[in-house]
């Protein structure tokens, strides 16, 4: 009777072991996405007007999905604009591994305006275009300029790409820019 109760006392530790375990790899399992970010997409999503068809100047803000399981709860954001007849677009941001190459992680650059963030599809927060967009894009570049953190990134609390975006629509207030809660580091320029 003692031998039987003991077996069964250990059958059932070994199923709850068994039982945890199995949740556990599921679990981790879905902490990967299975995605590369050397071949996710960085294609245009096709939210942007063509610049060589869009004599106006428009200045957008987006907002993806960050990279991996950041992106269950964060965002990552950045601005791109074209001045009035310009055929190309400007995008500004902040990227993190800029940093750890010793480059600035503050990036101006022509670019792909509304370039999927390593797979994930950009949502489209703010746009401005037409007249006085011209002067928000140098307001925007001015502020863009004096971000004291040009060189510096932390994930949490900041700062980070989300603080530049913050930091850019607190010197331009013009831009009437409210960011979402996911834009975690938004925060920081308070």
């Amino acid at each position: 009777m003692c031998h039987s109760k003991i077996l069964t006392i250990c059958k059932m530790k070994f199923l709850k072991l068994l039982l945890i375990m199995s949740l556990m790899g599921l679990f981790l399992s879905n902490c990967s996405s299975g995605k590369d970010w050397r071949t996710a997409s960085r294609d245009s999503a096709g939210i942007a007007p063509d610049p060589s068809v869009t004599p106006e100047a428009v200045l957008h803000i987006y907002g993806a999905d960050a990279w991996g399981w950041r992106g269950w709860f964060a965002i990552h954001t950045w601005i791109a604009v074209k001045r009035t007849g310009e055929h190309f677009y400007t995008v500004y941001d902040v990227v993190g591994w800029r940093g750890y190459r010793g480059h600035p992680v503050m990036r101006i650059a022509p670019d792909i305006p509304d370039r999927h963030w390593y797979g994930e599809k950009p949502k489209l927060l703010k746009e401005h275009r037409g007249v006085g967009v011209d002067e928000l894009i140098s307001a925007v570049n001015k502020a863009a300029q004096a971000y004291p953190w040009k060189t510096t990134y932390k994930a949490f609390p900041g700062p980070n790409s989300n603080t530049f975006i913050a930091w850019i629509a607190k010197q331009v207030p013009e831009l009437e820019l409210n960011l979402p809660l996911s834009a975690i580091g938004s925060g920081y320029v308070n």
